[in-house]
């Protein structure tokens, strides 16, 4: 889980262990290509608008260095730039997408889905 708002890395660290899943969490896009360096991971969530190295930046080089690795990107930051960012992450590959704010059970239905079995 990357994303520069504590208050969201907490919140959606709680949701997800909750149901079980084991869940790492960073900062930025440069933390969260270095945690994905250093072990695998099922899914990557991100947040899209992030200081350091946003969440385009850090989808490009996760599709590029990881190609089977499953993303889900989020954000918010106003509806029409939350929906630029997320039509622009789309763009780059089989990138799953969700606009905050959004409800616990579609965001878990999404993570279920990007992570099962195909």
């Amino acid at each position: 889980m990357v994303d520069d708002e504590a208050q969201i890395r907490t919140m959606l660290t709680q949701m997800l262990e909750q149901e079980g899943y084991a869940v790492q969490t960073a900062e930025n896009g440069e933390e969260g290509l270095a945690l994905v360096a250093r072990e695998a991971f099922d899914l990557v969530i991100t947040d899209m608008i992030m200081p350091v190295k946003d969440g385009l930046k850090f989808i490009m080089e996760l599709v590029r260095d990881y190609p089977t690795l499953k993303i889900l990107a989020i954000s918010g930051g106003g509806a029409i730039k939350a929906e630029r960012y997320l039509t622009m992450a789309g763009y780059l590959g089989d990138i799953a997408t969700l606009e905050k704010p959004f409800k616990r059970d579609v965001l878990l239905d999404l993570v279920r889905k990007q992570i099962a079995p195909e």
